[in-house]
Order: structure tokens, then C-alpha cells, then sequence
């Protein structure tokens, strides 16, 4: 599957919850992995806008649980908030790429 295939999906926990749609995704290139689907673009956001992007409207890749005609993450991972400094942290991180 190509990652522009889950462009405009659904999001849904396992308990059924309507989350939002992938807008975005972030890609780590020195893994070879996705790290993060975003329910927002990230085109063209300053700094504090991606921290909040990180912090409420995306998903880690790793609490997918299918990727069908839905997305469906695990309830555990239903919680997408990051924490700030954990946010801080990954923009600074992406920024310097």
C-alpha cells in the first residue's frame, strides 16, 4: 500500500469513535518508516502551529490497528494528545532536517 492510498481516510477507534481524516502524514526517511498520520496539513505552519498539529490532530503510526476501508486505531491509542514537551522536542527535530 502507497501512502498516498490512505490520503482522505477515515479514522475510527476500535470503540467505534469518528476521529477525522488523513490530511498528512510524517514520514521518518533514516527509518524507512511513518511515524505519525496528521489529521491537518502541514504545509506551510509555522512552529507553534506544528506543535499543536502534533499535539491534538495526529496519530502515532505504531497504535494502527487496519488499514482498510477505514483507518482503525486501538482504544489505547485513541488518546492522540503528545505531550508538549515530547512536541517541542519532535518539531525542533523535524525543523533540522
Amino acid at each position: 500500500m502507497k501512502i498516498s492510498d490512505i490520503y482522505n481516510m477515515d479514522i475510527y477507534s476500535d470503540a467505534g469513535q469518528y476521529l477525522g481524516e488523513v490530511r498528512d502524514a510524517i514520514i521518518d526517511l533514516e527509518r524507512g518508516e511513518v511515524s505519525r498520520l496528521l489529521m491537518e496539513e502541514w504545509k506551510s505552519v509555522d512552529r507553534d502551529e506544528a506543535k499543536k498539529i502534533l499535539q491534538q490532530k495526529s496519530i502515532l503510526f505504531r497504535n494502527i490497528k487496519n488499514i482498510g476501508d477505514v483507518v482503525l486505531i486501538s482504544a489505547s491509542g485513541q488518546n492522540m494528545r503528545t505531550p508538549e514537551s515530547s512536541a517541542s522536542a519532535e518539531v525542533s527535530d523535524l525543523t533540522r532536517r
